[in-house]
């Protein structure tokens, strides 16, 4: 889902998902996931995130004799390029930008690639994980001082970004992963306009109590309801089938069966093999001619190349390795997040004082459903099973948001719902 918000007139937040269109194309590329989150003047930003969320799925295709890993790397630095050349070459779009963040799912794992303070989670259970590091200036004073960001001073602005895609000719780009998947596995891509107004916790508690459809809905209201100061966008992908880890029937995986040449050489392949000959060819010829020394030394370093080129695959390792990122740190932070009566506090807290406003609001709107909600999240408190009181809270939220949206002027005000009125 991607929405507006309450404050903006425009929607900045582009995003895009490429799924295996079968079973080769997902042993050999996977499922892509994309949110970016563009920054500029007049449409500048909008544009930016368009470009990247447009690029980066088809350049990513466009590189099968590459790595996974690499192929993603390249693809947004392709849709780096794309946006600053756009941006170069015209005075309304100078200095546009775009956060970005990619999330591939594969039969070895998932793997983000990372620019910016758009984020990716993973939910194992009742383990919230973010999987990348915000490319913020609060982010990085607070690694700077071995910190976390609520230790930073109030002062430093949450909003200012340290790297994005557009501004600048080359960028950085983080890589995280793989990291393994089982079944049940959640995967979150957002934008900062669902993580500015949500706690992580609350995000998380959500997301572990929904189904992944009302869960986005509910997200998306939740953040609505408490300012909606920017755009939102939230991709929520599960892992449901043991077959979409790449597991075959027998148990074992895919990868077991997949040579690193199962989809034709590399360029890194066809190096060594050029290497390789170039060394082996001249040491033959100087052994028949009776050079002996030489020959010996041309079929050591042969031998050499040869065990460059067994030795990562030999120890399991991952082509990828030199990739900036590197594989990244990943989780960065780690929250629990089954339901229990203090953190559902902060939805009870929405349904009531929205509830309040029930007599000053001249809504044509059936009040009767959201009482009916909140008393079912009282009972199932009572009862002690608080997953159950986070689905009626979360029911009664998208209840009321949907009369906003019913009943807010157009275009949107520049203010929220004051949740301290009534």
């Amino acid at each position: 889902m991607s929405d507006i918000g309450m404050r903006r007139a425009s929607n900045q937040d582009s995003m895009a998902v490429a799924l295996a269109g079968d079973d080769r194309d997902w042993r050999s590329r996977g499922h892509l996931f994309v949110v970016a989150d563009g920054m500029g003047a007049h449409a500048a930003g909008e544009l930016a995130s368009q470009i990247a969320t447009d690029s980066i799925p088809h350049a990513y295709q466009k590189r099968p004799d590459l790595p996974p890993c690499e192929s993603i790397v390249a693809a947004v630095h392709d849709a780096n390029s794309r946006i600053n050349a756009k941006g170069s070459n015209s005075v309304d779009f100078h200095g546009m930008g775009t956060t970005c963040s990619c999330l591939l799912l594969l039969p070895d794992g998932a793997m983000a690639a990372h620019v910016g303070d758009s984020r990716v989670y993973r939910l194992r259970g009742h383990a919230f994980e973010q999987l990348t590091f915000d490319h913020s200036l609060v982010w990085e004073m607070a690694a700077l001082g071995h910190a976390n960001e609520e230790d930073v001073p109030a002062y430093v602005r949450k909003n200012v970004i340290t790297r994005s895609l557009g501004p600048h000719p080359t960028v950085k780009v983080d890589l995280e992963g793989p990291l393994p998947l089982r079944a049940g596995d959640r995967f979150l891509l957002c934008s900062d306009g669902l993580t500015g107004p949500l706690s992580p916790q609350l995000v998380g508690m959500v997301l572990a109590s929904l189904p992944p459809e009302d869960a986005a809905q509910t997200l998306v209201d939740l953040a609505n309801l408490l300012g909606g100061p920017d755009n939102i966008t939230v991709i929520i992908a599960e892992v449901a089938d043991p077959a979409t880890l790449g597991q075959k029937k027998d148990g074992n995986s895919w990868a077991d069966s997949v040579t690193p040449l199962a989809n034709g050489p590399s360029k890194r392949d066809w190096g060594f093999i050029v290497a390789l000959a170039a060394l082996l060819i001249p040491g033959i010829i100087m052994l028949i001619n009776g050079a002996m020394t030489p020959a010996l030394v041309s079929g050591g370093m042969a031998v050499a190349t040869l065990l460059a080129w067994i030795a990562p695959r030999m120890k399991g390792e991952n082509p990828c390795r030199g990739v900036s990122g590197h594989f990244g740190k990943a989780p960065y932070r780690s929250y629990a997040v089954a339901p229990s009566p203090q953190s559902i506090e902060m939805l009870s807290d929405v349904v009531r004082q929205l509830e309040d406003l029930e007599a000053q609001r001249s809504w044509p709107f059936e009040w009767k459903e959201v009482h009916a909600d909140r008393v079912a999240a009282h009972k199932a408190i009572a009862s002690g099973d608080y997953t159950a009181a986070v689905v009626a809270y979360s029911s009664a939220v998208r209840r009321l948001m949907q009369a906003v949206r019913s009943h807010r002027p157009e275009p949107p005000s520049d203010s929220g719902i004051n949740l301290n009125a009534g």
